[in-house]
């Protein structure tokens, strides 16, 4: 599983398990998990924030103006990152195409 998806799931069984454990008898601890865990998920992102230059994104507008090209260069680890990145973008509902 590629860092980005860690970054995205942690937060997101995090906040199952904290709402599981929501009682009211279990304040404390759940406070207390639920700071653990968006401590830990801050610093999973840590290496995505550092890791991007800026440098490799390139804007241009469409020749009638109505779209915006953005082009990004990214150096993908594994044929699974770049598999998940790509469903990633086509997901997206702004994205029109993905080369």
């Amino acid at each position: 599983m590629g860092l980005l998806s860690v970054a995205i799931w942690l937060p997101i069984l995090a906040g199952s398990v904290l709402l599981a454990l929501g009682r009211a008898g279990n304040g404390k601890v759940v406070r207390w998990l639920a700071l653990i865990a968006a401590l830990v998920s801050f610093v999973v992102t840590l290496p995505l924030i550092t890791g991007f230059d800026a440098a490799t994104v390139e804007l241009r507008d469409s020749s009638k103006g109505n779209y915006l090209g953005i082009t990004i260069t990214v150096t993908a680890t594994s044929r699974e990152q770049l598999d998940d990145l790509y469903r990633a973008l086509t997901s997206h509902p702004m994205v029109k195409v993905v080369l």
